[in-house]
């Protein structure tokens, strides 16, 4: 397909490309991989990077062509003051595509990613090949929202540092730490320098999304769907991963023993197992959109 709203920044380091959003904003995104292989996007969480993604993209890469990126507020996608909503972030994610050149992709979704991913399925359903949700949930439980909000607020008046430190034990299982500090080289540098603004903006755009109205439609997704959860995470628990696999005809839930909401990192020879082959059935099963129906995976 015809590549549309590229941009790229020279550095030290080489030529890093953006993807233009609809409304200007500069998108940075990666590839990696094969470039022949089905592409797979990953899609990040709250505050978090395009790094962060680092040990699925090196298991994906003799088998995908990956697309990791860099979500408005994070990283080194543009920061701007003001509202965002999933829905735009949504539609950041169909730049990047486009600007790659990519006409579909699998898309992985993490955390925030993962409700970000929902609604790329629900508006843009030719673009997706299959979907997969790791620790992520469709509704804003009033707790979840209260502890979000402290969170925009400790940002606000102490600083990225003090999110940090207060959201970690949420992030991370108790026995975890052993596990996920080797992995921190892959993650490149932490989201603690991110600018308190872009990250409230990142918080209030999951705070004001729809979610009665996302439920709804969420029996509309077709694609083969797998939804992933620790069964230690506390900050989208398992009961939020059943609701999303219960309302998505296509959807298997695949719980991992152990796993918080980091288990991408910290089960990340597990997730990346599993992952893999979710993604070879699902592509397998994939046909062209105007084409004869999938079968099911």
């Amino acid at each position: 397909m015809a590549q549309r709203g590229t941009h790229s920044r020279s550095t030290a380091g080489g030529v890093m490309p953006f993807a233009i959003a609809n409304d200007g904003v500069r998108i940075h995104y990666e590839v990696t991989g094969l470039t022949k292989r089905a592409p797979v996007l990953l899609v990040q969480g709250l505050g978090a990077e395009k790094n962060s993604w680092n040990l699925q993209r090196a298991a994906l890469a003799l088998r995908h062509r990956t697309i990791a990126f860099d979500n408005r507020g994070a990283g080194r996608s543009d920061k701007p003051d003001g509202k965002y909503n999933l829905e735009e972030m949504a539609d950041d994610a169909i730049a990047v595509l486009d600007a790659a050149g990519i006409e579909n992709a699998h898309v992985v979704g993490l955390s925030m990613g993962g409700a970000i991913s929902q609604i790329i399925a629900l508006k843009h359903p030719n673009r997706v090949r299959s979907l997969t949700l790791v620790a992520t949930a469709c509704r804003n439980h009033a707790w979840r929202e209260e502890l979000l909000q402290s969170w925009a607020t400790t940002a606000e008046t102490e600083g990225m540092a003090a999110v940090g430190k207060e959201a970690a034990r949420w992030m991370i299982g108790p026995r975890s730490f052993r596990r996920v500090l080797p992995a921190l080289g892959w993650m490149g540098p932490l989201q603690l320098f991110n600018p308190a603004n872009a990250f409230v903006s990142q918080v209030k755009a999951i705070l004001s999304t729809d979610d009665g109205a996302l439920n709804t439609e969420l029996a509309n997704i077709v694609c083969p769907t797998m939804v992933v959860v620790g069964n230690q995470d506390v900050l989208t628990p398992r009961g939020d991963a059943e609701e999303i696999a219960s309302l998505i005809p296509t959807a298997e839930l695949v719980v991992i023993s152990g796993g918080a909401h980091g288990l991408h990192i910290e089960h990340a020879s597990t997730f990346n197992r599993i992952l893999l082959e979710f993604l070879g059935r699902a592509e397998k099963a994939f046909v062209p959109h105007g084409h004869a129906a999938a079968v099911a995976v």
